[in-house]
């Protein structure tokens, strides 16, 4: 039986990159192919060009055997080709119903939207693949999880049997993505064939039945998850070996930077969701919070850098009271930011790189005080981009025009290449891949070590317990307890995040013996 799709000598030229270099892949029928490789190794760019937003400079796409032409998503949608993008395509003002019609609406006597028919066709959808979404609702009022679901009923809606996610996990907490994992379970299971793009070699090997190793736009190999660990995947990866545990030593802990006291924050609904918040973040230490998405972590973080209003408390920084000081003037305080919302909070992205690079600092560039040292931006960024391997075709291309991955190591250069006392990171390797993750990591301990205070906000339970020195754990917008990092197990971690009161818990006295591998 042939493939139902299958890429051959796939390439395609950017001036000054080339982005897929012969690129050669098959998908069988009810197979979930992962495609593995760094930040900019050419995986989207290849499924760009499947999904038509792209055309290949060489190279044919067959689809069961039939050589086709797609030169736009409209080809691809007719052939049975759907695409989940990392950065979803909804209009958050509208409901699920009106953002799965758009370009397809269904009309009533030829001059009203259908709505009813549509919605019906949702559920039907949604009760055969498990994706339980409510038709009415709207986008803007989901979580991240069930947005993710209503693109995939975009696709099915216009009757895909092939789909492709673009890093589908990569702002998913680790409940979401065991619900998404059974929901491309079903999807095989109904025939549908899937190729999954992404970084994180737990995933591929826990869910692929087939992965293909893409390094610098070229195939480096196709193996089955038997035939291969985490450890070769990565090096396959990044052409190297990588070190895929936390190396650190003893923190120091020294005088408190952060303290927080009796913290109440709104979120944009007007309720509460940061509930009286106490802690204190000393310089050479981290300190972990924990919590599922969603339970006040988001505004706790937005609140200490200035884009949140705080109701009442205090947040000192260096004996300084900041609560409602400007962004500006905590920066200028030596705060370091790493936000959730790359593209919302960290980037402008019609920027090119090397204004994004300068956002916190560009008044520090001025010539005679007038205008900005041009010079002094491009060798500056040019230094950055080199050392936090950005991968970029130059400094002057717009930060949109980079993948998701990339964006982030601007947003870490930045951030991580000025002289800070406290460093808040948000989800710090959203969207990076392993080599990257083990440098960020690196460079995380590296800030501790030289006596910064971190306060490092994370979904993914390996990622805080193999940085954190105390973890911190939130639930409903709660600090339930702040415990040893290294005297707290991962299944007590997760039961305080559900939340279990402390004292139902019994945290020893020794350290736990556990290999921490992040979120590789």
């Amino acid at each position: 039986m042939p493939p139902v799709l299958e890429l051959r000598g796939i390439t395609k030229q950017f001036p000054g990159v080339l982005a897929n270099d012969n690129v050669n892949l098959t998908l069988e029928k009810g197979e979930i192919h992962a495609l593995l490789g760094e930040n900019g190794a050419g995986k989207t760019t290849l499924m760009n060009i499947l999904y038509g937003l792209y055309k290949p400079t060489t190279g044919e796409i067959f689809i069961n055997n039939s050589k086709i032409e797609i030169t736009g998503p409209t080809d691809a949608i007719r052939q049975g080709i759907g695409m989940v993008h990392q950065h979803f395509m909804l209009i958050p003002v509208l409901t699920v119903t009106e953002n799965v019609m758009l370009g397809e609406e269904e009309l009533r006597n030829g001059l009203f939207l259908n709505r009813k028919v549509v919605a019906a066709r949702i559920r039907e959808i949604s009760k055969k693949y498990g994706l339980h979404v409510d038709p009415d609702a709207y986008v803007k009022d989901l979580p991240v999880g069930i947005q993710q679901r209503v693109e995939i009923i975009k696709v099915l809606y216009r009757n895909a049997n092939i789909l492709i996610l673009d890093e589908p996990t990569a702002v998913l907490t680790p409940q979401e993505v065991e619900e998404l994992f059974g929901i491309i379970q079903s999807l095989v299971a109904q025939g549908v064939s899937l190729i999954f793009i992404t970084h994180k070699l737990k995933e591929v090997l826990a869910i692929a039945d087939r992965i293909t190793v893409i390094r610098r736009g070229k195939t480096v190999g196709t193996a089955k998850p038997s035939e291969v660990t985490e450890q070769s995947l990565a090096e396959m990866m990044v052409g190297r070996a990588v070190e895929l545990l936390v190396l650190k030593k003893e923190a120091v802990p020294q005088e408190p930077i952060l303290t927080v006291k009796d913290l109440y924050v709104k979120d944009d609904r007007g309720s509460i969701a940061v509930d009286g918040v106490s802690f204190e973040v000393r310089a050479g230490e981290v300190l972990g919070v924990a919590g599922v998405q969603g339970n006040g972590q988001t505004e706790l973080v937005r609140a200490l850098t200035g884009l949140q209003h705080v109701e009442s408390g205090t947040i000192e920084i260096a004996g300084q009271d900041m609560a409602n000081a400007t962004p500006r003037k905590i920066t200028e305080m030596g705060v370091a930011h790493v936000p959730e919302d790359r593209q919302r909070d960290g980037l402008v992205l019609s920027f090119p790189v090397k204004d994004n690079m300068m956002l916190n600092t560009y008044y520090n560039t001025f010539a005679n005080g007038l205008i900005i040292d041009e010079a002094k931006v491009d060798e500056i960024s040019a230094q950055w981009v080199k050392d936090f391997d950005v991968r970029t075709p130059s400094i002057n291309v717009p930060a949109s025009n980079l993948s998701g991955g990339n964006q982030q190591k601007v947003i870490v250069a930045r951030e991580f290449s000025r002289p800070i006392q406290l460093l808040i990171a948000a989800q710090p390797p959203r969207g990076l891949d392993v080599g990257s993750i083990e440098y960020i990591h690196g460079r995380i301990i590296e800030k501790r070590d030289e006596g910064t205070a971190v306060l490092l906000v994370s979904t993914e339970l390996d990622e805080v317990r193999a940085l954190s020195d105390r973890i911190a754990v939130m639930f409903e917008g709660k600090i339930v307890d702040i415990l040893p990092a290294n005297r707290v197990t991962k299944e007590q971690l997760g039961l305080l995040m559900a939340g279990s009161r402390p004292d139902d818990l019994d945290v020893g006295s020794g350290e736990v013996k556990t290999e921490v591998r992040a979120v590789f």
